[in-house]
């Protein structure tokens, strides 16, 4: 979560922004950010954010674009993961106004809209790119480096994903609508280039840059790390091999007696002594060194002319006992 939150610090610090961008970023914050209730038949905003700077940042826009008195609040809630603190930006006095200022209720049904004002929807790029801005303030999250990518947007109706869909869509972003378990509908960003992209879309310069970083340096663990365990695996299975083919030398030589080529009976020798080494090592040992295939050949040679010696005398070379006194 602490990328996460370095990500939001550094979007809220976008000041420096012509008024109208401020409004699309305030009202998809206040949209997303929920809050929005009906006190004593008057229309109260307090809208919440797990960022502080998030908050800051409507709070003073709210008081200086909308000229609304706004009051933060730091609140306590118990979540999954421990006690967090919430900031909610209270508007009491002046909500129905806002309200109708920033779109999220329609000036004629005098209701709150079903998804974001379609002056931002289909507004200027700068406009759509601060609605994303806003949004992700206010709800996003953001896979930590090293697992699978996302970006993820919970929304309040499918109507506020489909219009941050649309506006995804003019900023060259692919974005997907998912249902959550609890029924909620998200919008989700999961190829990592284009979690970069958003990222930087937003105006997360520094931070994408960060994130970016840290999962390729977690993709780099990870395939390091499956190499590392295929590895293993294949010393696992080689010394099994290996010990396997000791025991099979080792009757190889009860069988055959003396009668064994005395390369073939260097060759045997060596496996028998050296368990854990390769084939290669096991070449380099020889006297003089040979190659992994021709020290390969040799115990492949002396295996088969056991095997042989061993049917014609009708015994198994897996088992001692001739086959007539089996029988």
């Amino acid at each position: 979560m602490a990328l996460v939150d370095d990500v939001k610090t550094e979007l809220a610090s976008i000041v420096d922004e012509p008024e109208t961008v401020k409004q699309a970023q305030a009202s998809t914050m206040i949209r997303l950010g929920g809050g929005i209730r009906v006190v004593q038949n008057r229309l109260c905003l307090e809208p919440s954010f797990d960022n502080l700077q998030a908050a800051k940042w409507l709070q003073q826009a709210i008081q200086t674009v909308y000229r609304h008195p706004a009051l933060l609040v730091t609140e306590k809630k118990t979540t999954p993961e421990g006690v967090i603190d919430v900031y909610k930006v209270s508007v009491t006095q002046a909500g129905g106004a806002l309200a109708l200022q920033t779109g999220v209720f329609d000036r004629h049904t005098k209701r709150l809209v079903a998804g974001l004002p379609g002056n931002i929807v289909n507004g200027p790029i700068a406009q759509v790119k601060a609605a994303w801005r806003g949004a992700f303030l206010a709800v996003g999250s953001l896979s930590d480096p090293g697992k699978a990518s996302l970006l993820d947007v919970p929304c309040p109706t499918r109507e506020t994903a489909m219009a941050l869909e649309g506006m995804a869509r003019r900023l060259g972003v692919p974005t997907k609508l998912r249902r959550a378990k609890d029924n909620s509908i998200h919008i989700v960003i999961r190829d990592s280039e284009s979690v970069e992209r958003m990222l930087l879309t937003m105006g997360a310069m520094r931070t994408s840059r960060e994130w970016s970083g840290k999962r390729i340096d977690g993709a780099e663990r990870g395939k390091a790390n499956r190499l590392a365990n295929f590895d293993d695996a294949n010393m696992r299975r080689s010394a099994k091999a290996a010990v396997e083919a000791s025991k099979k030398i080792e009757r190889a030589f009860e069988v055959l007696g003396d009668d064994i080529p005395q390369n073939l009976r260097d060759a045997g020798q060596l496996r028998i002594q050296h368990k854990d080494a390769s084939l290669e090592q096991l070449g380099q040992l020889a006297d003089p060194p040979i190659s992994k295939d021709a020290i390969a050949g040799r115990i492949r040679r002396l295996l088969q002319l056991a095997d042989r010696t061993a049917k014609k005398r009708g015994i198994s070379l897996d088992d001692a006992t001739p086959k007539d006194a089996a029988n």
